[in-house]
């Protein structure tokens, strides 16, 4: 069996990830659910979401709706409380080198665009969204495979704009450099954030219980630089209810 919480894993944030999985799993194993000791940090995420062994897991929501949505119980969405959003929502921020001189996100039609991938609703599809919505399109595309690689990207001047999640970005501003040579020059509509799943059709019932008891034992983890404060269940619709992007063209790595 597996357990991995991989999605906003870095240095910094490994030491209260790991203290949030021991009060987690004590809570899962007390409502009847074997939880392992350990998260798994080394784990492929895309191929976790799909093992039948899956305690406990974190995805985002376009791979959800894409790919997994069958083979999942969807349990509840992580809240990081952002400013602007709902309970259980996050949003992207759309960001360019802190010395373009473009001002607007209109003045990025046709520029460069990198994202972390193509199955990511905070690189990708959150940003095609607010595409459509200011009639913009980019001219190319760079994967990066990461966030923290797009913000490299643009602060590097190999691609012009990108879009980041928002608790990613503040976790970048907090620890990466690079942030001071980007700025935010829009915001994504917001959506389901990271949410917390487990394997198969079960009921979500006593793992919503189980992590109600994990933050309530680990209150820190709302502090820096982790901040998740809760476990939110959305209805079905927040998740279906949102559009598929299509697949960039041309999205070649760099």
């Amino acid at each position: 069996m597996i357990a991995s919480l991989p999605m906003y894993l870095r240095a910094e944030t490994r030491r209260a990830l790991d203290d949030f999985w021991k009060a987690t799993a004590s809570a899962l194993r007390n409502h009847g659910i074997a939880a392992p000791d350990a998260l798994d940090h080394d784990a492929p995420v895309f191929e976790t979401w799909g093992r039948s062994d899956l305690v406990l897991g974190q995805i985002c929501n376009l791979p959800y709706r894409t790919h997994f949505h069958d083979h999942v119980t969807l349990i509840a969405a992580a809240d990081f409380g952002l400013p602007g959003a709902g309970p259980g929502h996050y949003y992207s921020h759309i960001i360019a080198r802190a010395d373009d001189a473009r001002e607007t996100l209109a003045d990025f039609d046709g520029a460069q665009f990198a994202l972390n991938g193509t199955d990511s609703q905070s690189g990708w599809g959150a940003a095609w969204m607010l595409f459509q919505d200011h009639d913009l399109s980019p001219g190319s595309y760079l994967g990066t495979g990461a966030h923290v690689n797009s913000a490299r990207a643009v602060a590097e001047g190999r691609a012009d704009f990108a879009s980041i999640d928002a608790q990613t970005w503040a976790l970048i501003e907090q620890f990466d450099p690079v942030a001071r040579r980007l700025r935010i020059i829009a915001r994504t509509p917001e959506s389901p954030g990271i949410s917390f799943i487990t394997a198969g059709d079960v009921d979500p019932t006593p793992y919503r219980a189980a992590l109600a008891e994990a933050f309530a034992a680990c209150p820190r983890i709302a502090d820096r630089p982790l901040g998740m404060r809760a476990a939110v269940p959305l209805p079905a619709a927040a998740y279906t209810g949102l559009p598929i992007p299509p697949r960039p063209i041309d999205a070649s790595q760099g």
